[in-house]
């Protein structure tokens, strides 16, 4: 866990990645254990400060994941996730991990449905697992579940017990993803002023803010963010690593020295494991990131890519495309056919473009290599005739 000590003295934002609990319980997603330690191993390259790798209560082979994982001697603090129960707390420490969530819920709407129990039991729970935990010698989160519809002083309460108890931050989960990035920085802002507590912002995407409000926590002050490889989460899913560290560094320039050039490579395997596909438009990693059409875009990065790009596509691992399609302009076609060897002229290349155009209407879609070449190559012929012809005429004259 060196590099999560680090990133604490440094005073960095630390990021949490919980692809492994929280993106598993995407539903219908299932890790086999290679594929889990897999991913623990390239997040761990990328430069992540902390994982959260399982539920150890669970046992079985989720139990046993989680201790090989521990047993690999990564450079990240591994988290278990629990509930506020000692026994909970126990598994976790069975399977060698440095530290722990300890999670209850908060909202009165949570305690009364879910747990059908009171604020003061969950009170009670909370501080018996954080203080056990402590004992232990563990890094504890204590996880306010729902926290986003908790009453403000009872969540203020709660984060104060949580801190007596020994818990060492708070995370602030928008469970159901109720929050906006306004609301977020209020409520992250003043936690923080009333408890003198570090924060970790844990934000859904049901209503597609989850990178927002993850972002507006960090402006408040929150030092820590949850988030998944793509998105992955219950429902909507969760901040996305990819999105939150990009973000992070060229918004708000704080760079957490992620190895962000394997974002890609790191976000296909995920998508592959978990059976999501990633669609061309996935901010930072998608296939249209960096591909372009638009006749005036594509001429913009022919000339300086910093016209319609923030950031390199090196930078996370992938390569630019010039697309030939309905919208593209005569400099993309001739920068394309410079790639097939052909040099065209700019009369050429106006000549083609009508007909470029016409067969990407007809096909919906954008053209592919090889027909481009025989668009090129019907051009050529026809040219060729039409010189034949005209010399004829000329002769004839």
């Amino acid at each position: 866990m060196d590099r999560f000590k680090q990133g604490l003295e440094k005073n960095d934002v630390i990021i949490v990645d919980t692809t492994l609990r929280d993106g598993e319980q995407t539903a219908g997603v299932i890790f086999s254990n290679q594929e889990k330690l897999r991913i623990a191993k390239l997040l761990d390259e990328i430069g992540v400060h902390q994982l959260e790798i399982g539920v150890p209560v669970m046992g079985g082979s989720e139990k046993a994941v989680i201790r090989k994982i521990a047993a690999q001697g990564l450079n990240c603090s591994l988290m278990a996730w629990n509930r506020a129960n000692i026994d909970d707390v126990i598994h976790s420490l069975d399977c060698g991990v440095d530290a722990v969530a300890i999670s209850i819920s908060t909202s009165d709407i949570h305690i009364k449905h879910k747990l059908q129990s009171s604020r003061e039991e969950v009170l009670k729970r909370m501080v018996e697992a954080t203080e056990f935990a402590k004992k232990k010698g563990l890094y504890i989160s204590v996880n306010a579940e729902d926290a986003s519809r908790t009453d403000f002083d009872f969540l203020l309460q709660f984060a104060l017990a949580a801190k007596e108890a020994g818990a060492d931050r708070l995370r602030y989960c928008d469970t159901i993803g109720t929050l906006e990035p306004f609301i977020t920085y209020e409520n992250v802002a003043r936690l923080i002023a009333e408890t003198a507590m570090e924060i970790e912002m844990h934000t859904h995407n049901d209503f597609g803010m989850a990178t927002a409000n993850a972002l507006a926590g960090v402006k408040a002050g929150a030092s820590f963010v949850g988030v998944t490889v793509n998105g992955l989460g219950e429902r909507a899913g969760n901040a996305a690593l990819e999105e939150v560290a990009m973000a992070l560094k060229f918004l708000f320039q704080k760079d957490q020295d992620l190895n962000t050039q394997m974002f890609r490579e790191l976000s296909e395997y995920v998508a592959r494991a978990s059976g999501r596909s990633l669609p061309p438009g996935k901010p930072i990693v998608g296939d249209n990131m960096f591909r372009h059409e638009s006749g005036i875009h594509a001429d913009g990065v022919i000339k300086y890519p910093g016209t319609y790009e923030i950031f390199s596509p090196d930078d996370v691992g992938m390569e630019r495309q010039i697309v030939i399609g309905k919208h593209s302009g005569s400099k993309a076609i001739m920068l394309k056919f410079l790639e097939y060897g052909i040099k065209l002229t700019e009369e050429e290349a106006t000549e083609l473009l009508p007909m470029i155009r016409r067969n990407t209407v007809q096909m919906k879609r954008t053209l592919f290599d090889k027909e481009l070449v025989y668009i090129y190559e019907d051009y050529m012929h026809k040219k060729y005739e039409k010189g034949i012809e005209y010399s004829t005429i000329d002769t004839e004259l």
